[in-house]
């Protein structure tokens, strides 16, 4: 048995509505079940959803406050006002002032942008900034993915005569700023028709007004804050992203050049992975270290010297950025161990001084991956005395709805259901650890702590092949809630298992079903090799690809999670060197089982307390070993030990040693015509020396002198003789009687009848010894129940 890392949900799809998906828009049902298990379950959105064009985007006029934002954006530029685009420092921030300052530019506007440092002035508007562009003369400030909190900013703006626009997408409270205008999709009264902008969205959508048609130059940089911010791609980021992407692949961008060189990608393979892992990361590292300026300049810039020049330093300061997580996320574990662990907090607050602000964001995505737990990883500031801090969440915990009754104690935050930022001060931290552990024991269950997989569908092997992928690749580019479909392949037969990786660290296998193969391959899983067993039926999760390599293409599977339901066989007999078997046994809940006492001693020695001596059916038959890994150090004296140990009951695993000093199997077992004879050649020759000429006698016949020594105690049992000094005679008038009538003869043939089945069977066979006995019906079905 070996139990899946999280909890496996299949979607059902509602199968006319999938049938009708499949005929109308011919497509096969997979691809059918899972558009409608996304809500995309009419024709009309299915059909949006893979076939959607650009012209589909939404009028940016349907925005609250557009026509107002955009009739003083272009006052301004008619008159040559200095405008101001305040931005954030992420790469969402990065690119919504990327896509403001181009449209601006292009208009001929007297514009410059201003993004703040993350650690000398922190997230968003402050009133320092504002006083710095009166200063220099600003008359109008536009925000990019910031300012729906700066209450109090908004308000200095206005004092100090400059018209402000907000343009966000994050989550409004429930007191907006008093700006001149606020462009934001989420705004109770607005009329969009689409929510869930990225910041680069809702500046996309003012460059729109303002040029009087789709900037579709600017997609490319739209795509990047949108994939790199999270947001659903579904509807207008879809859109968004499906277009950026084609954009990208004939993008003549000096900075997205040089960035694809440095990540060693050509522009043909970029796809929403590209942007995520290797775009996203880079244009973050600059203000997650410092300024994010030299960002922004390497997204305007049209000198290709200086893209590649600003393109090293950001992919040194995403090396530096690298270096910083695994030695913070591996401090920040170690507090999680020994001071908040995971048994009494449902919700991991955690701190230290000399933390990097800029990285504690994905930090806390480490603590959520690892524990699954809502995570706030705060850096401490003891001369100010405040912390700031990141926070990353689990399905079921709304970030922003729990910290919002924290307001009292959070001067600043701000953020969405799944991720926030917020500053607060360092003796009000236990308090937000203390009410934010009582709103989660209100609101998740012990089972909300455990991780969920999705599945879209639950295929057999026989239903892989490279044209239901290559469709399945319609939906693309997958993000949040557009996942890539996860597939169910069901107890599977494994053909091939082993460890791969110059640290061995991955898992290569095949399954199969029904005569087909599938390849598979689990980055990570290497440890997965040694929990199972080659003969097990295997159920796994992943998502489905097509591996070319010289030019044969062929499906494979990339491993997610695994399972094996059923009881599983490790056989370690023969293993010589047996004080290797503490590391070589894998797992919890291990029970050392040992049925010989005089084998105690030399055991013990090597697992100490832990073994488990069962000398008797009453013992083995009382002892719990459900869903247990059992492990069978020696030989029972009889098979009835180990029947009563095993008969009915649900181990998780089974290893089998089977030590014994003397084997029985390799010394001759007397037949019926042995004895015979041995009794006929006793009624000539009694009495006979044993110690004198028994092994002549062995010798003669072919025999070993054990043989002879056996027979002889064998007919003493049953009175057939008497043993006098060594002289072995026939006792007369003695009453017929059967072989297994003499104890010594039934231990003979028990102790050999054993060793043939257990010690020197074939695996296929001692398997099949062992399922006769174990009985996986109704504790076995249980279990599979709550995996999947």
């Amino acid at each position: 048995m070996l139990k899946p890392k999280s909890r496996w949900i299949v979607k059902q799809s509602d199968q006319s509505k999938t049938e009708s998906l499949a005929k109308e828009l011919n497509i096969t049902h997979l691809t059918a079940s899972l558009l409608v298990n996304r809500g995309l379950d009419t024709v009309e959105d299915a059909r949006y959803f893979l076939f959607g064009q650009k012209s589909n985007f939404h009028d940016p006029f349907l925005l609250k406050d557009m026509d107002k934002a955009v009739a003083r954006i272009n006052k301004a530029i008619e008159i040559q006002e200095p405008i101001l685009v305040f931005g954030d420092y992420d790469a969402d921030g990065v690119s919504s002032t990327t896509v403001m300052m181009k449209a601006l530019n292009e208009l001929g506007a007297n514009a410059d942008y201003y993004i703040p440092n993350r650690f000398t002035e922190g997230y968003g508007p402050t009133e320092k900034a504002f006083k710095m562009a009166a200063e220099k003369g600003i008359g109008l400030i536009i925000t990019v993915d910031t300012g729906i909190s700066a209450l109090h900013e908004a308000q200095v703006a206005k004092d100090l005569g400059i018209d402000l626009i907000i343009t966000d997408h994050h989550e409004p409270g429930p007191a907006l700023p008093n700006a001149f205008a606020i462009i934001h999709p989420k705004l109770e009264d607005s009329a969009y028709p689409f929510k869930d902008l990225a910041g680069v969205g809702v500046a996309l959508k003012v460059a729109h007004a303002l040029l009087g048609r789709l900037p579709e130059h600017l997609l490319e940089f739209a795509a990047i804050g949108t994939i790199a911010d999270l947001v659903p791609l579904l509807g207008e980021n879809r859109l968004i992203a499906l277009s950026g992407i084609a954009q990208m692949k004939t993008s003549q961008t000096p900075g997205l050049h040089a960035l694809l060189k440095l990540a060693k990608t050509e522009k043909s393979a970029i796809d929403e992975e590209t942007i995520g892992f290797l775009i996203g990361p880079r244009v973050n590292a600059a203000g997650r270290l410092g300024s994010a300026d030299p960002a922004v300049q390497l997204m305007m810039t049209s000198d290709s010297e200086e893209a590649m020049m600003l393109a090293e330093e950001i992919d040194s300061l995403n090396k530096e950025r690298q270096n910083l997580v695994a030695e913070i996320a591996q401090e920040a574990i170690n507090e999680v161990e020994t001071y908040y662990p995971v048994k009494d907090n449902s919700v991991l607050v955690i701190g230290k001084e000399g933390w990097n602000a800029g990285v504690i964001g994905i930090v806390a995505s480490k603590l959520v991956e690892k524990y699954y737990r809502p995570a706030i990883v705060l850096s401490f500031d003891k001369e100010k005395g405040q912390a700031k801090g990141s926070a990353r969440s689990i399905a079921g915990f709304d970030l922003f709805k729990n910290l919002s009754t924290c307001r009292d104690i959070l001067p600043h935050f701000g953020g969405h259901p799944m991720a926030a930022g917020m500053t607060l001060e360092l003796n009000n931290v236990d308090e937000l650890r203390e009410r934010l552990n009582g709103l989660a024991k209100e609101q998740l269950k012990d089972e909300d702590l455990i991780p969920v997989s999705h599945i879209d569908a639950k295929i057999g092997i026989n239903e892989i092949n490279i044209a239901t992928i290559n469709e399945l690749g319609l939906l693309s580019p997958y993000g949040v809630s557009n996942p890539k479909p996860k597939v169910l392949i069901e107890e599977a037969n494994i053909s091939t298992l082993r460890k791969i990786g110059s640290d061995q660290s991955h898992l290569k296998l095949s399954l199969e079903d029904a005569g087909k193969t599938i390849d598979s391959i689990g980055f990570g899983f290497g440890h997965l090799h040694d929990h199972i067993s080659p003969s097990s039926k295997m159920s796994v999760i992943g998502e489905l690809s097509i591996n070319e390599w010289n030019n044969i293409k062929k499906p494979q599977l990339f491993l997610r999670d695994a399972a094996v339901t059923s009881w599983q066989l490790f056989d370690f007999r023969g293993l010589k060197r047996i004080e290797k078997l503490p590391e070589m046994i894998l797992g919890e809940n291990v029970k050392w089982v040992l049925f010989n006492a005089e084998l105690k001693d030399k055991f013990s020695a090597i697992l100490g307390d832990s073994l488990l001596l069962i000398s008797s059916e009453q013992e083995a038959e009382n002892l719990e070993i459900d869903l247990s890994n059992v492990v069978l150090l020696d030989l029972p004296p009889y098979k009835e030990l180990l029947v009563k140990l095993l008969s009915g009951k649900n181990p998780g695993r089974i290893y089998v040693h089977f030590y014994k000093e003397n084997s029985e199997f390799f010394t001759t077992m007397p037949t019926r015509e042995h004895f015979k004879w041995f009794y006929a050649f006793l009624s000539k020759k009694s009495p006979f020396d044993l110690k004198r000429y028994g092994g002549e006698l062995a010798k003669h016949r072919g025999w070993t002198k054990e043989t002879i020594e056996f027979m002889s105690q064998v007919f003493f049992e049953l009175d057939f003789v008497k043993i006098n000094n060594g002289f072995i005679s026939l006792e007369k008038d003695v009453p017929k009687r059967d072989l297994t009538e003499s104890t010594t003869y039934q231990h003979k043939v028990q102790a050999f009848t054993l060793e043939n089945e257990l010690l020197y069977s074939s695996y296929e066979q001692l398997k099949g010894w062992f399922d006769q006995l174990i009985q996986e019906s109704v504790k076995n079905e249980e279990a599979i129940i709550q995996w999947i």
